[in-house]
Formats: structure tokens, C-alpha cells, sequence
């Protein structure tokens, strides 16, 4: 980064015109006010994009939960059912289906159907086009919601699960409304207004410090005193700002480096101070430095940046030149934050969709394909009765009765992964859920001659879905059998872990896993069984990450398979019928 030669000055501090220190304010106060107004304007669209795509997608997901239902041939009960469940989940204040006439038919606080909602509106025009549309609703008892609409139409026919209803009127279609608490969002918003506003002040300030720092530097004793007050401020303000601070000179040296920057990016700061920036700064800071010198004023952009420990963190970086009215470059001012946790909101919102998404794919199948292979199993079963006494014809009956099963199986695990996780929570002995499980593969188990251990210590009730905790650990003890040649050993271990955690281990003796298919283990429809849908592990996943818990698999091939299962002893309980 070039610079130009110091401009002299002949004046003293106590000759230093005012209308200096006013030009170089009224230059850097536009800049960096318009920078702070587009950067406020950018993160309120954006909350606004990203709240409207999760009404989207929940409204999307209830009518693929109503289009399977309808399959089904649920009533009205059990859709409002599905209502009220679906709008129990985190965010969501309400759900509300009406008429074009404004009718509730169906509602989240069943005590409100019958009554009439969004009169203010077109509802006619709104139950006749799916275009997707929002609106801030005032609440008096909190935040205010986040309202999205549309038509609802989750079958391409008149959807008519309603009629008979006494509240039903002849109407074009219906309008299905999803109400979201934008509490947790505008506690974002001005978290990030206000990180926004402090690094707009905060180049301000350095600006000035630096304009003024210039024209004392060539005064006198009272010229370094006046400095140093100014230097402490500015210090003060680095140290204690909540983002990433560094300020490089043109001689391309580090001369500030605050607390928040050394956390972010695992540098100490008296290893990062006076320091060439090459030596220190990641590749990503010195590419924005280079387009900086290269002549570019300011740089705002998210960019992924990797750390010296191996680590690569989300930033979201503003960069600006520092220079004088008469055009000296005086530095470089990079500041920067952690964006992982708005990444990971948008990585949810995607998960969102996509589960939306395959809701309906599994919908979809469920309706294509069952009702023909419950024909398709009809038949062979009367033909396997026809030509009993026919061995070929027999042995080929019962091979498309396996086949139909095994289909369905498939289909089932298909909606199983695809529909959110409901946990019927119950206090209860985990231990006792994997003694049942023993007693059902006991059968198995005898056959192949497997050694069963059991280290079992007592542990404290918690909270779980036994249901759900049976299936995880059938597929982890048939995965186990599968993996185990005959006369192999199962261990089954458990213990409590800081009194925090419940652990338990399930350790076989078989051919175990190859490092490269570790790392895929837990992909939907990766298996390495000639046999197996590649869903198993999927759903076990799915089943502890909504008790809160988490499985982990250690394998060698040759040594066998150690799985690990990590459930909450007791502290922060899951909410009963808590969905994931």
C-alpha cells in the first residue's frame, strides 16, 4: 500500500483551524451514515426473506401433513389435530384456516372456529391464487406477529375434508394463515442495529482520531498530550466494542488489534501488535488489504475465512481506507464478526424446506404405490392359496408377498424420516428398554451364537419416547448382528456421565466399517447391506437429536463397531410433545 509523502504543516496546535476538524466530520459522517443506513435496510430484508420463506415452508409442510391426511381419509378432527400440533412448534403463535368469506373452519385454539378472520382482506382473490403474502400484525400482549398467507390447496381437487360443516359456505377455496412470534427476530434486528451503528461511530472516530493525529504530531508538548487523550479514547472504544477490530498503517504494520478480533480469529494481541500483517493476518484479510491499495475505498462482504488452527469461521467483513482531506492515505480499518449463528438460521430454514419438500415426495409415494401393492399382495395371496399343492407356483406366491413387504417396509421408513419427530415423553428406565430389545433378538442371537455381555449400572429415570428409544436400538443391535459373523460377542454398556448425561455403548465383535463409509454412515440411503433402504441410522440420528442426545459411531474395519449414545439425565427436560 503506497503513501503519499507527509503533508507540513507550520501550524501549532493552538493555530489549527477549526473548519479542519469540521471538514474531515462532514466528509466521513455522509459516508459512513449511508453505509449504516444500506447495511440496517440490507438485514431488515433479509429477517423479512427469511421470515417469509419459513412461513412458506411451514405452510407447505401442514399441506403435505393435509394432503396425506386426505389420503388417509382423515375428518375435520384429526386435521385440526395436525393444526394444533403443527403450531405448537418454537416461533409460532398461530394457525388459522378460513373460508373466503372469513369463516374459521379450522383453527390452533379450537375455541376460535366459527368466529371470522382477515374480513379485512380479499379473501375471494387470495383463495383463488397461491402467490405467497405478509403482513405485520400488532400484538398488545408481546411482540408483534409475523403473519403470512396464502390459498390453501393441498390437492390439486376441491379439498372437502370440511364438508357438512354448519360454518361452511359455497367459496372458491380457503385461505390458511401462519402467524409467527417475531420476538426472537427483532431482538436480532436490533442486536445487529446496534453492532451496525457501533461500527459506524467507531469509524467516525477513527477517522477523526486519525485526521487529527496527523496535525498534532507536528506540535509541541500540549500537540502529545492532546493525542494521547485522543489515543485513549479511541482505545477505550477498540477495546470494548463487540466486533473485530484491526487497523494496519501504510507501511502495511498492524497497529491495532482488540479483544473480539484476537478471539475470532485465535490470535493473541500482543502477538498480532507491530506486527507485518502478512505474518499474522489470515489469506482473506490480506486479499481485502491488496483491493484496498489497489484503489477500491470500501469492501463489505461475508466471506469464509481459515484460521492458523485449522478452523474456518463465517465473517462478515467492512473494510475501509482511512485518508485525509488532502488525500494521504493514513491506514487501513478492517472490522469484522462472527455470522456462524445467522448461518446456521438459514442452514434450519433450509433443513425447513427440505423436509417440506421430501414430506411431499413420501406423501406422494405413500399415495401412488400402497394402494396398488396392497392389490398386487391380494392377488398373490390368493394365488399362493390357488396352487398350494404347485411347489414352483407356491415358492414364486410367496417371493411377491416378500417383495410387497419389504416394498412397504420401505415406503414406511420413507415417511418415518420425512414427517417431523412427535415424542410422547414418559419418565422411565432406559435401561429396561434395552432389556426389551434383548428379548426380541434373543431369537437371532441364539442362532448365530453370539455371546451377549451386559456392564449395566443403575441409572436415574429420564425422559424419553420409548417407542422411538425401542427403534433406535433395534437398529443398532440388528446392525450389530448383521456386522457379527457366527460366535461373535455384544457388549451392551451404560453409565452416567458428570450426573449431566446418560451414556450408553453398544460394542460388537464384527467386520466393522471402513473409515471412508464412516463419514456417510448417517446420509439418508447409504448402505452397505444388500438388502438395507440406507435409512436406519438416518432415523436414529433423528430420534435422539430430538431427545436432545446424539449417537456416535467408532469403527475399524476388522475390529468391530462401538456405538455410543449420549442422552440428557434430567437437566433442561424436552417439553412433552415436542417436535423436531
Amino acid at each position: 500500500m503506497k503513501a503519499k509523502e507527509p503533508i507540513k504543516s507550520r501550524w501549532s496546535w493552538a493555530f489549527i483551524p477549526p473548519w479542519i476538524i469540521v471538514g474531515a466530520a462532514i466528509l466521513l459522517i455522509p459516508l459512513f451514515a449511508v453505509m449504516t443506513m444500506q447495511s440496517l435496510n440490507r438485514q431488515k430484508t433479509e429477517t423479512t426473506r427469511l421470515l417469509l420463506e419459513k412461513g412458506e415452508a411451514l405452510i407447505r409442510s401442514f399441506e403435505a401433513g393435509a394432503r396425506t391426511g386426505a389420503g388417509l381419509r382423515w375428518d375435520a378432527w384429526q386435521l385440526q389435530k395436525l393444526l394444533i400440533e403443527t403450531a405448537q412448534q418454537p416461533g409460532i403463535d398461530y394457525f388459522i384456516i378460513t373460508d373466503a368469506a372469513g369463516t374459521i373452519m379450522a383453527d390452533s385454539d379450537p375455541y376460535r372456529i366459527g368466529d371470522f378472520y382477515g374480513t379485512d382482506l380479499d379473501l375471494k382473490a387470495l383463495a383463488t391464487t397461491k402467490t405467497i403474502q405478509w403482513r405485520q400484525v400488532a400484538n398488545t400482549d408481546g411482540a408483534d406477529t409475523f403473519e403470512v398467507y396464502r390459498r390453501f390447496a393441498p390437492t390439486p381437487e376441491p379439498f372437502t375434508v370440511w364438508e357438512g360443516r354448519k360454518y361452511h359456505a359455497s367459496s372458491p377455496g380457503f385461505v390458511i394463515f401462519v402467524g409467527m412470534d417475531m420476538g426472537p427476530v427483532l431482538v436480532a434486528r436490533e442486536a445487529d442495529e446496534e453492532h451496525t451503528i457501533w461500527m459506524a461511530v467507531l469509524l467516525i472516530g477513527v477517522g477523526l482520531s486519525g485526521v487529527i493525529s496527523l496535525l498534532l504530531a507536528q506540535g509541541y508538548k500540549t500537540t502529545r498530550k492532546s493525542l494521547s487523550r485522543v489515543q485513549a479514547f479511541s482505545d477505550h472504544l477498540m477495546e470494548n466494542m463487540p466486533m473485530g477490530l484491526v487497523v494496519i498503517n501504510p507501511q502495511e504494520e498492524i497497529i491495532a488489534f482488540n479483544k473480539t478480533a484476537s478471539a475470532i480469529l485465535a490470535l493473541p494481541v500482543n502477538e498480532a501488535r507491530e506486527r507485518a500483517a502478512a505474518a499474522i493476518l489470515p489469506p482473506a484479510c490480506l486479499e481485502i488489504i491488496g483491493r484496498l491499495a489497489e484503489g477500491q475505498a470500501l469492501i463489505v462482504k461475508e466471506m469464509e475465512c481459515p484460521l492458523r488452527n485449522g478452523r474456518t469461521v463465517p465473517l462478515e467483513i467492512i473494510a475501509s481506507r482511512l485518508q485525509d482531506p488532502q488525500g494521504e492515505i493514513l491506514g487501513v480499518v478492517i472490522l469484522f464478526r462472527d455470522i456462524s449463528d445467522l448461518q446456521a438460521l438459514k442452514g434450519e430454514i433450509a433443513r425447513t424446506q427440505h423436509l417440506a419438500a421430501l414430506g411431499s415426495l413420501a406423501a406422494g409415494v405413500a399415495h401412488e404405490i400402497r394402494n396398488p401393492l396392497s392389490s398386487i399382495k391380494g392377488f398373490a395371496t390368493y394365488f399362493k392359496e390357488r396352487y398350494r399343492e404347485i411347489p414352483a407356483d407356491l415358492e414364486t406366491a410367496e417371493i411377491m408377498i416378500g417383495e410387497v413387504e419389504r416394498l412397504n417396509r420401505v415406503i414406511g421408513q420413507l415417511l418415518e424420516f420425512a414427517r417431523p419427530t412427535t415424542l410422547h415423553l414418559e419418565k422411565g428406565s432406559i435401561a429396561a428398554i434395552v432389556g426389551d430389545v434383548l428379548k426380541i433378538i434373543a431369537r437371532e442371537m441364539g442362532e448365530k451364537e453370539i455371546v451377549l455381555r451386559t456392564e449395566l449400572t443403575t441409572l436415574p429415570d429420564i425422559s424419553f419416547d420409548k417407542d422411538k428409544m425401542k427403534q433406535v436400538f433395534i437398529n443398532l443391535f440388528l446392525n450389530a448382528l448383521w456386522a457379527i459373523e457366527k460366535g461373535g460377542i455384544i457388549t451392551v454398556r451404560s453409565e452416567l456421565v458428570h450426573e449431566q448425561w446418560v451414556r450408553i455403548e453398544v460394542i460388537d465383535t464384527g467386520t466393522g466399517i471402513a473409515r471412508e463409509d464412516l463419514e456417510r454412515i448417517f446420509d439418508p440411503y447409504f448402505t452397505t447391506k444388500p438388502s438395507g433402504t440406507g435409512l436406519g441410522m438416518a432415523i436414529v440420528q433423528k430420534i435422539l437429536t430430538a431427545h436432545h442426545g446424539e449417537v456416535k459411531l467408532e469403527s475399524e474395519p476388522g475390529m468391530g463397531t462401538r456405538a455410543i449414545i449420549l442422552l440428557p439425565s434430567g437437566a433442561g427436560e424436552i417439553n412433552n410433545e415436542r417436535k423436531s
